[in-house]
């Protein structure tokens, strides 16, 4: 085999194995709890079919909080916090940032519980409680129905969602959402979303892609603590405060409230803007994360910079394609906002960050943390008032900068900012702040503001444009620089697309997210033909998430002089950028590439990076080595034991060492984090049928 064939076959074995850390997949879980004695008669909330069978009553419910682990070191409680800023602490409890978690009691469940009926495509459920102890009665693993403990509930302000504590200590989201800001009724979201949910697809309730602890708590909880037993598969969590709490802003307390000292606090407010925005950036945008789910000594604290922790998922996830973002490159779905405003030019020329307009949760604001302006200029609302530090002079043209007379259509928010992004069955404003482009609408389907107001039959996407050119001549520039995002990452302009993402590649004015995203999708379509282009962008690329993303792209080309350009990249200051370098070029053998492995893998600073130790135990395996090649492999699931690909090839290891019991085993815990998965189920039928894998 070729050498530069090999170098695209080992970013690909390893884009699969890395799959745990960004795309999760089902676990099996396990059997629900007996259901307890009957009760009344369910009340219908939804318009569908009668219920199917009777509820039952939910068992008695227990205080949660004391199965809780601790919260990790430095970490003291937001009550703690409250004893010296009582004013501060008794503001935040009235925010909805304090109600991203909480337990399921009277004073914070929202939905009806009072013998409620759902019944949807594919799902069921009766919402019950008794003595202010909640309970949803639904199919659980194998479709048989049961009573789930409600323990606690996510949100609250336009959805909320039960979640339950499985016997072997998994938080898992159950199916039916209580939505508070449409009609006051009970929905599936993810059927919504999904289609037809079965219990043996992923995004049924009990399944791992519902599992609250890798996709919901970190963001929803401050100071996560979450382990996993591989010996027992039993999971227990823990934190500092449920939801998110003063330490998620500030950072551990622990120094603070032992010396009094402001130095030993952050202070979002102080931070070096990229600082300030990263505090906001840790949730309100999806991300990869460097470091995996339990390692809590590696996570992300305040006053750190993102970029050693998280890179921003911007429309290709791995090397699919993500349905999250609209076709030039803009998110389509709620909690995107990061990826979104820095893409705009108020963040990339203007510096603005989430604190230009919004507020801390315990501060005076208006809605949605927004600033509350001490004098409102005339015409403006209170969510564009933050424009108008910047752009006073276009505040105070009104309507001769508008065009437009009634009050809703003079806010700058309603043409820089439309509500064309959804989520949790609601819109949300769009933080990429940017110009109407109509023909993005017209050749991509992108919606642009204008027809988010004018619906009517002659109000067509083509009529806006004209509208927009005559009124607005110098918006051209801006227009250009979607449509040139748009028919550079649109799959339907793909064959014709390499123009415009060299061109996106080149632009140094240009987002380096959605640079990156134009430096895979390039090496994705056109191989060795984008190679030049990326060495060139490599050549002067100053920001490291953009490195990473060549580094990865350098390595689809599968060329053979591009290992000497990646070489380099093995010294570089961000682990992202030497982890990257270094796994395709040990994948070709390349002695620089094992040797950056073997240092991430055993430096202080790196040790608890998967996917060096994953690739050591494949090189390994490669040479024979099956000890070290084990050794490796399973110290890589001590730290991500959910990578179901990692363990079916440890199944295929013990299996050819005649130790079939281990290989069964490892076979077992893939399908409790993949359910699905065709290797595993394929291999273990064969040890049942008393054959070991591929024998």
């Amino acid at each position: 085999m070729s050498r530069s064939r090999t170098l695209v076959l080992a970013v690909a074995v390893l884009l699969v194995l890395a799959g745990g850390a960004v795309l999760w997949r089902p676990a099996t879980p396990d059997a629900p709890p007996a259901a307890p004695s009957p009760a009344s008669a369910p009340k219908d909330t939804a318009v569908r079919a009668a219920p199917a069978a009777a509820p039952m009553a939910p068992p008695p419910g227990q205080k949660v909080t004391a199965e809780l682990l601790p919260p990790p070191p430095g970490y003291v409680g937001s009550e703690k916090c409250g004893e010296c800023h009582d004013g501060e602490h008794a503001a935040w409890r009235e925010d909805w940032h304090a109600r991203a978690l909480s337990e399921a009691t009277p004073e914070y469940v929202v939905g009806d519980f009072d013998n409620a009926h759902y019944k949807g495509d594919s799902s069921e459920a009766w919402m019950i409680s008794q003595d202010a102890h909640y309970a949803m009665r639904t199919k659980g693993p194998g479709g048989a129905l049961g009573a789930y403990p409600v323990h606690w509930v996510v949100g609250g302000k336009r959805m909320q969602d039960p979640v339950t504590m499985m016997p072997d200590g998994r938080w898992q989201v159950l199916p039916i959402y209580y939505h508070v800001t449409g009609k006051g009724e009970w929905v599936d979201y993810s059927e919504s979303k999904q289609g037809v949910l079965t219990p043996d697809h992923p995004f049924f309730w009990a399944n791992w892609q519902r599992n609250s602890q890798h996709s919901c708590l970190d963001c929803h909880v401050t100071g996560l603590n979450t382990r996993y037993d591989r010996g027992s598969h039993k999971w227990s969590t823990g934190f500092a405060d449920a939801g998110v709490a003063c330490e998620s802003c500030h950072g551990p307390g622990a120094r603070h409230v032992e010396t009094q000292l402001t130095k030993d606090i952050i202070q979002p407010s102080k931070l070096p803007p990229q600082q300030a925005l990263a505090v906001c950036a840790q949730c309100h945008g999806p991300h990869r994360t460097l470091f995996p789910l339990l390692d809590a000594a590696h996570r992300y604290q305040p006053g750190k910079r993102y970029e050693d922790y998280y890179l921003p998922m911007v429309v290709l996830l791995g090397n699919q394609r993500s349905g999250d973002f609209f076709e030039d490159g803009r998110p389509k779905t709620s909690s995107f906002e990061y990826q979104a405003l820095t893409q705009s030019r108020c963040y990339l020329q203007g510096g603005a960050t989430c604190l230009t307009c919004h507020t801390a949760p315990h501060a005076e604001h208006a809605d949605n943390e927004i600033k509350q302006p001490k004098h409102l200029a005339k015409g403006m609302t209170v969510g564009s008032a933050s424009c108008q530090g910047c752009h006073a002079k276009e505040a105070a043209e009104g309507s001769r900068h508008t065009h437009h007379t009634s009050a809703e259509a003079r806010d700058c928010v309603a043409c820089h900012m439309p509500p064309t992004v959804s989520g949790v069955l609601d819109h949300f404003a769009d933080h990429a702040i940017d110009v109407p482009v109509p023909r993005n609408t017209v050749k991509h389907g992108i919606p642009n503001a204008c027809n988010a107001c004018h619906t009517h039959e002659k109000a067509s996407p083509e009529a806006m444009a004209e509208s927009l050119e005559k009124w607005w001549p110098n918006a051209k520039q801006r227009q250009a620089r979607r449509m040139r995002l748009a028919d550079a990452i649109a799959v339907k302009t793909a064959a014709d697309s390499r123009g415009p993402l060299e061109q996106v590649l080149a632009d140094r004015k240009e987002a380096p997210a959605l640079r990156g995203v134009a430096a895979q999708l390039l090496a994705q379509r056109f191989r060795k033909e984008a190679v030049p282009a990326l060495k060139a962008a490599l050549a002067t690329a100053t920001d490291p998430g953009l490195r990473s993303d060549l580094a990865e792209a350098l390595s689809l080309t599968g060329t053979r002089d591009v290992v000497d350009v990646l070489a380099p990249l093995l010294k570089d200051k961000s682990l992202w950028v030497r982890q990257a370098a270094a796994i395709p070029l040990a994948g070709v053998g390349d002695p620089r590439g094992v040797s950056a492995l073997e240092t991430l893998a055993h430096q202080p600073e790196s040790e608890g990076l998967t996917m060096p130790h994953v690739m050591l135990g494949q090189l390994a395996l490669r040479r024979g080595d099956l000890a070290t090649g084990i050794q490796e492999l399973e110290r890589s699931l001590d730290m991500q034991p959910y990578n179901a690909e990692v363990l079916v090839v440890l199944a295929d290891v013990y299996a050819r060492q005649g130790d079939l019991p281990r290989a069964k085993e490892r076979l077992e815990e893939a399908l409790r984090f993949d359910s699905q998965h065709r290797g595993a189920r394929q291999r273990l039928e064969f040890l049942r049928r008393g054959r070991g894998p591929g024998r």
